[in-house]
């Protein structure tokens, strides 16, 4: 399987680290670390998530990590990272249907 990232994804990622940074930049290196980790398992067990509850899609899944969601989908052989947001917001739809 191949993973990729979205731009909005990747924007999720940096602006999360930020804000980790503000108080301990390790832990945010560390965090960033560990997304990436996650993901990269991915290529070889694509559907370990769950399926995202919230949608009636089960190509739609995420990993949890922490205080985070970490939303993909699995289509054709391919893993596409679609966006990471906090696991108490609201999941915005426009950011699964890309």
């Amino acid at each position: 399987m191949k993973v990729s990232w979205s731009p909005l994804a990747i924007d999720r990622v940096s602006e999360i680290a930020e804000y980790i940074a503000r108080d301990n930049p390790e832990a945010a290196k560390s965090w960033v670390d560990t997304v990436f980790e996650k993901v990269a398992s991915l290529t070889s067990h694509p559907e370990s998530g769950r399926a995202v509850p919230e949608v009636n899609n089960r190509a739609i899944r995420e990993l949890i990590y922490g205080n985070y969601r970490i939303v993909y989908r699995v289509k054709d052989k391919r893993v596409s990272i679609l966006t990471v947001c906090h696991g108490k917001q609201i999941l915005p739809a426009e950011e699964i249907t890309a």
